[in-house]
């Protein structure tokens, strides 16, 4: 009986990480084939589609990459990026923080009211209200300008929402010892409440750090100027010249989605944890 019983577990825990581990397989899969796209040349990239071949890059070469860097100026489309990014996480993390914590420990009146209106702005995507705010972005005279970037991004409602799920779960004993010291509620905030919240403020950097960094569209609109382009901008050069360079476009991807798979790679932990504390589930 006890062998039997150790054979089933032992297949059941067999099962479940080779399930695990095909799945995680499937998941990757595109990532290494654009990889290895991006080492190929351009006439090899489509060969061999229905065997394990196409992953495998036989002449590998850097000359796409070469390509990529010699058609844009990466530094800049970086810095470009990079630049309107921060700002955007600086003032998202900072100022959304501040509002979920009001939300979590503040009695005041009108604050269940106040989070209903949030939690139904989460529903609304950005493309309906993608016009006006671009009309309303040009009546100002932002267009091509930074500021068209970063100010409708620096108050969200899904960050409102995460930190103040997590900061609901902080014991209030903690937050009444400290006023009983002399502390005042902001310096509360930026002393104690911060220190002990890196896992949620790492949750919201790396979803804000991944949604801009891919945005495409709302850039489309508002930066006209070729040397204002970020980096899904840049990337759209390979697809307005013909003939199309697919090998190109495969290496210009591939830069494009280091700075993510590094970030990513270093806070996952913080990433799990906070999604986890914040009582966000799929």
């Amino acid at each position: 009986m006890t062998g039997s019983m150790k054979a089933s577990k032992f297949l059941t825990k067999f099962l479940f990480y080779a399930g695990n581990i095909i799945i995680g397989i499937i998941f990757v899969s595109p990532l290494i084939w654009m990889i290895s796209a991006s080492l190929k040349p351009e006439a090899e990239i489509f060969a061999n589609m229905n065997s394990i071949a196409t992953f495998i890059p036989v002449d590998a070469s850097l000359n796409n990459f070469a390509e990529v860097f010699s058609r844009l100026n990466m530094a800049q489309v970086f810095k470009n990026t990079l630049v309107y990014i921060a700002l955007i996480l600086v003032f998202d993390l900072l100022l959304n923080s501040i509002c979920g914590y009001a939300l979590a420990k503040f009695d005041f009146k009108g604050r269940g009211l106040m989070l209903s209106f949030i939690v139904a702005l989460m529903v609304m995507p950005m493309e309906a209200i993608m016009l006006p705010l671009y009309i309303e972005m040009s009546q100002i005279g932002w267009v091509n300008k930074l500021p068209a970037l970063v100010v409708p991004f620096i108050a969200k409602c899904f960050s409102i929402y995460m930190f103040r799920q997590f900061f609901c779960d902080i014991p209030d004993e903690l937050l009444e010892a400290a006023s009983i010291d002399g502390s005042s509620p902001i310096r509360t905030f930026f002393t104690v409440v911060m220190p002990i919240s890196k896992t949620v403020y790492a949750t919201v950097f790396i979803l804000d750090f991944v949604a801009h960094w891919n945005d495409f569209m709302w850039p489309f609109l508002v930066m006209t100027g070729e040397s204002k382009r970020t980096i899904q901008l840049a990337i759209q050069v390979f697809f307005g010249t013909q003939p199309i360079h697919y090998s190109a476009i495969m290496a210009a991807l591939v830069v494009s989605a280091i700075p993510m798979l590094v970030m990513f790679i270093f806070m996952q932990k913080y990433y799990i944890e906070g999604i986890a504390s914040s009582g966000i589930k799929g």
